[in-house]
């Protein structure tokens, strides 16, 4: 019986350094792990376009077969393709094996049960990391985790290819469901509202771009006039154009300028496994992911009025007022999917929205998705006949905000009482769901450890004063830095 330790196990997923951190033979112990934890009988898999992902993927399935599980191999797919299969497929759950916007030597998995219910820290993952650290596994640890071609779900066939000759051989098969995935994707809009539209698409070479030629093609086949615009487009594990990450500022460019040169109504980037997009106006400027989530919440609630949205706690005004102003009711939830998805089930949220650009539905199984958002803004533009400039620049003006800052400090617990006892004296209203929120009456803040990395994350909003938001970004900052 193994005894290591697998410090690839996060709150939320499994993320690690390639070779001593995630391997084979770790990929094999999860697998095995995760099957006898659920007892899962039937498991769906999948893994994104890093060129590690199809060995791990396969050393995953071998450790699932093992424990007695079916594997369906799904291919070449985004974490939300897992979601759909995990819900559209009689399975008892999934796992994608994705890095996201992780370094190139690093990888991971994400992981859900039946229906694609979440399995994080607390719904199961800890117990599945503490059997996997006490199993044995077949593969050589120290042998690379190399792979020159992943399976794409364009090439997937229901025959059973890479376990021929083996005892798992009856336990395995591909199977593409990229079709009934787009089917479902395209349910969430009208198709006969789309006025004819001209968008940059820009996959930063990650496993978005099929996804993108299937939704092309059916766009071409009712004649819906939705012209893409494609950047970065090809998947390619070597990532020429960088690890796909639109949060950074540094890798907007390339679907800025591709929106201004091309005079396009909108710009959409995704990251790698592309559960998150990222919008950009007809200007090429990038929008924060907090002013998509109070859009998307008014769009939801103009069809069905009085439905709950789910919000987290980073950023809120805005939020609120276009939930309440739309007849909906705003639920704030914890940051992090898990938690999102827990009080969507619990409240039968519509909708959920947090401001990194995760966006949940509840006819997605509560699952996130980084293709209905985009989707649902095209609607929105050719119905409001207006340009996504204008659906968002009356409400960034009243709700100005820093977007996300981040700052490396020592002691998180230790900065935290240091700002509490800085403001104490102006009596804020003082909210700790995560981290700490403190709420003045012109201006609000959220300083919060993050549940992925070693960071203390900083957001603050103002009512209509943008110069107000940046004179307490600059205080709340010196004392941090202090």
């Amino acid at each position: 019986m193994s005894d290591s330790s697998l410090s690839c196990f996060k709150a939320y997923d499994i993320r690690g350094q390639l070779g001593d951190e995630l391997n084979p033979d770790v990929a094999y112990r999860i697998g095995y792990a995760y099957a006898k934890y659920l007892n899962a009988k039937r498991v769906v898999v999948g893994g994104d376009i890093r060129h590690t992902s199809d060995p791990l993927k396969l050393a995953l399935a071998q450790g699932l077969m093992d424990a007695g599980a079916e594997v369906i191999d799904i291919g070449m797919v985004g974490t939300e393709e897992i979601y759909f299969a995990s819900f559209y497929l009689d399975v008892d759950g999934g796992i994608e094996v994705t890095a996201s916007h992780n370094p190139m030597d690093y990888n991971g998995m994400k992981l859900v049960g039946r229906g694609a219910l979440p399995i994080s820290g607390d719904s199961g993952l800890n117990e599945i990391r503490d059997l996997a650290e006490r199993i044995d596994s077949p593969f050589n640890t120290s042998k690379p985790v190399v792979s020159d071609k992943v399976n794409t779900s364009a090439n997937i066939t229901s025959e059973n290819t890479v376990f021929s000759g083996t005892s798992n051989a009856i336990k395995y098969k591909q199977q593409s469901i990229l079709e009934p995935y787009v089917e479902h994707l395209l349910s969430y809009i009208d198709l006969a509202k789309l006025k004819p539209l001209k968008l940059v698409v820009n996959a930063g070479n990650g496993a978005a771009g099929h996804v993108i030629d299937a939704l092309e093609q059916q766009f071409k086949s009712i004649k819906v006039s939705v012209e893409f615009i494609k950047v970065h487009h090809e998947a390619d594990g070597n990532f020429p154009n960088g690890i796909p990450n639109p949060l950074l500022p540094e890798n907007r460019a390339a679907t800025a300028d591709a929106v201004i040169a091309n005079k396009a109504d909108m710009g959409i980037a995704w990251d790698g496994d592309f559960d998150r997009c990222f919008l950009f106006d007809e200007n090429g400027r990038f929008i924060e992911g907090y002013y998509i989530v109070g859009l998307l919440a008014e769009a939801f609630l103009l069809k069905s009025p009085g439905e709950k949205i789910i919000h987290d706690p980073r950023l809120t005004w805005n939020t609120i007022d276009q939930v309440e102003a739309a007849g909906g009711k705003p639920i704030q939830s914890k940051t992090g999917h898990a938690f999102i998805k827990e009080r969507m089930r619990l409240e039968n949220a519509v909708y959920g929205g947090e401001m990194s650009a995760h966006h949940y539905f509840r006819d997605f199984a509560y699952c996130d998705s980084g293709m209905i958002p985009w989707l649902l803004v095209a609607e929105l533009i050719s119905v409001a006949g207006k340009p996504l400039s204008e659906l968002v620049n009356e409400r960034m003006a009243k709700y100005p905000c820093s977007g996300e800052i981040n700052y490396r400090v020592a002691d998180v617990s230790v900065i935290l009482d240091k700002i509490l006892q800085h403001f104490s004296a102006e009596n804020p209203v003082i909210d700790k769901t995560d981290g700490i929120s403190l709420e003045f009456d012109q201006w609000r803040f959220n300083l919060r450890s993050s549940n992925t990395e070693p960071l203390l994350r900083l957001n603050v909003e103002t009512r209509a004063d943008e110069a107000l938001m940046k004179a307490k970004v600059a205080e709340i900052e010196q004392i941090i830095q202090n």
